[in-house]
């Protein structure tokens, strides 16, 4: 099965399933990616802090992610 990122899912979870997706939160000035506070946010909360479209990135990262 087929790992799924959705607006809902824990960047911590996103991050322990593929490190490799950290450049798309460093990218969107995320930085603390290792933080407690950081890693138990949803992507949306993530998105919204920094003005980035969840539903987006969520598609870019299943993308990198599932080839």
């Amino acid at each position: 099965m087929a790992f799924e990122v959705t607006k809902d899912t824990i960047i911590g979870d996103i991050l322990d399933h593929d490190e490799t997706t950290a450049e798309y939160f460093t990218a969107m000035g995320m930085h603390c990616l290792y933080c407690p506070a950081s890693r138990g946010e949803t992507l949306e909360e993530a998105c919204m802090v920094h003005g980035v479209d969840a539903e987006q990135l969520a598609k870019t990262i299943n993308e990198h992610i599932n080839g």
